[in-house]
Order: structure tokens, then sequence, then C-alpha cells
């Protein structure tokens, strides 16, 4: 009889734990870490890029906003480019296939602006059949941009 509670138990924890990853899965996007810095600061910088449907990814564009100066792109598995963007921003492009159900990281550095409150970070994601992803601020969109805050030492 204990054992058919602890394998009741097992099961429960098992379905609880496929509960909790799926909803943290429905509400992931492209994300810039860290979600905090400070004005002025050089800061090492992580963008986790997740494939949540059903077809591939195969090209992510991250927006630097102007006034954050681009230092490096590091090396990573899939290669990138550089180029300047509108308005005094610059867009590095990832090329690679993130699989559904997978994700990839990315990193890059960047002085902050020493003025300001945020850092949005646009994002594109590109799919296999041609559909994009915008994460951009639009208002009320499901899609909002990454928001790293600038935070002065105390």
């Amino acid at each position: 009889m204990r054992s058919l509670g602890v394998r009741a138990t097992a099961i429960s924890l098992v379905f609880g734990g496929l509960t909790l990853l799926a909803a943290t899965t429905a509400s992931a996007h492209v994300k810039v870490y860290p979600a905090e810095s400070k004005p002025g600061a050089t800061e090492t910088y992580k963008v986790t890029v997740p494939t949540e449907g059903k077809v591939s990814t195969v090209r992510v564009e991250l927006v630097v906003p102007e006034g954050v100066e681009l230092v490096s792109v590091a090396d990573a598995a899939d290669p990138h480019e550089v180029r300047k963007g509108e308005a005094g921003t610059s867009v590095i492009t990832w090329r690679g296939e993130i699989l559904p159900g997978w994700a990839r990281e990315y990193y890059f550095t960047a002085r902050n602006p020493q003025l300001g409150s945020q850092i949005s970070w646009q994002a594109h994601q590109f799919f296999a059949d041609g559909t994009t992803a915008d994460w951009v601020d639009v208002p009320g969109s499901k899609r909002p941009a990454s928001v790293t805050k600038l935070v002065a030492a105390p």
C-alpha cells in the first residue's frame, strides 16, 4: 500500500513539473540579460533565443539602440554579422538553426549610456517557414522588447 502512495506522489510531481515547464515555455521570448546594469558601465550581455513553436528559428536580429556602444560580439556556434542600422543603432544578426523546443544563447559586450533609466532591446526572430516574431515596444503588443533597467550605484 505504501508503494502505491509513493508512486502517486511521484506521478503528481512529474505532472506538476510538466505544468510548470509548459507555463514557463508559454511566456518565454527573446530576452537580454542582465535585467539591471549601471549607467556608463561596460556590460557583457546574454541573449536567450527559444524556439517556442513547431518551426525552427533560422535567424535572429538584435537592435542595439542609439546611445549604447557595441564593443564586441562573442564568437558562437552560429555565425554573426554586425551592421549599422537606422538612427545610430547597430544590428547584430546571428544565423543558425534553433530546433523547436530548444534555445540558444549569444553574448555581446556593450557600454551603457550615461543617461537614461533603461535600455530597450528590440529583436526580430525569423523562422524556417518565412514567418517572423518581432519583439519590439509596440503598445498592447504580446511580444514586448526585453528591457535592462539602468540603476545608479547606492
